[in-house]
């Protein structure tokens, strides 16, 4: 059996009296394509932190590539997985091309590192702010910054890429360009694990999807046997009718529980 790419396994992670994640297990394997949805206060920036050891955790284990996380140094953990966070905000006075190759520290000093220009320039085109590169990130919009911390994490080149929000500043042509970038790279043979609030553009872009409701998973699976009416009264506390509309899933609220 393949190993995977990156795997949390009962993990548990508790702030005060509050279980933040409560036995939550997820599996990325090569290729997969996971949209993450819940509530706010559900869990998913958590997880996403906690499967790269970043928040300390009350029981189970997060792996990368069939290794314990709390094994591995920063820069292994930074040469097999990215994590870009919602909160993009920078203050300090960097271009944009510099933002990027910051994803290249990790490879200092490895073989890997001669590869460091080709990756940055890539990194810059695909996320589409090669125009950019020599702007002063404090000056760039949100949807702009956003695109930014994706080159960057582009540039990184890491098997596994985790990402929280990462459609919230952008404008709608630049939303499906992104998750189209992130589906070629899942084709590629990477795993790609992303928290989103839109659920009609979750299920078009994911081929899973795992629902948190109150720190647990309350669901997983395809798209359109997930995201059903039930499952959006109980993790959103809404009514709302969903239907498949052209083979694309839509979901039009009605009311809150």
């Amino acid at each position: 059996m393949t190993t995977p790419l990156a795997e949390a396994r009962d993990l548990r992670v508790v702030h005060g009296a509050r279980r933040v994640l409560d036995g939550v297990s997820l599996t990325l394997a090569a290729r997969a394509r996971v949209a993450l949805v819940g509530a706010n206060g559900s869990g998913k920036s958590t997880l996403l932190r906690a499967m790269l050891g970043l928040v300390p955790l009350a029981g189970g284990e997060a792996r990368l590539g069939g290794t314990n996380v709390p094994s591995l140094s920063r820069l292994e953990i930074a040469r097999r997985a990215t994590l870009v966070l919602q909160d993009t905000h920078v203050e300090v006075p960097l271009t944009v091309r510099d933002l990027v190759e910051l994803g290249r520290f990790a490879h200092r000093g490895t073989p890997e590192a001669r590869h460091d220009r080709a990756r940055i320039d890539a990194a810059l085109a695909r996320a589409d702010v090669g125009s950019l590169a020599e702007r002063d990130v404090r000056t760039l919009s949100g949807g702009e910054l956003q695109r930014a911390h994706l080159a960057r994490a582009l540039a990184q080149d890491t098997g596994v890429l985790l990402l929280d929000e990462p459609t919230s500043s952008l404008d709608l042509g630049h939303q499906l360009s992104l998750l189209e970038a992130l589906r070629s790279l899942a084709d590629e043979g990477r795993a790609v694990c992303v928290v989103l609030h839109d659920l009609p553009l979750a299920a078009r872009w994911a081929e899973h999807v795992v629902v948190l409701a109150e720190g647990r998973v309350h669901a997983q699976g395809p798209p359109c046997e997930v995201l059903s009416a039930a499952t959006l009264r109980t993790a959103f506390g809404v009514e709302a009718d969903v239907e498949l509309h052209r083979g694309e899933l839509v979901v039009v609220p009605s009311e809150k529980r």
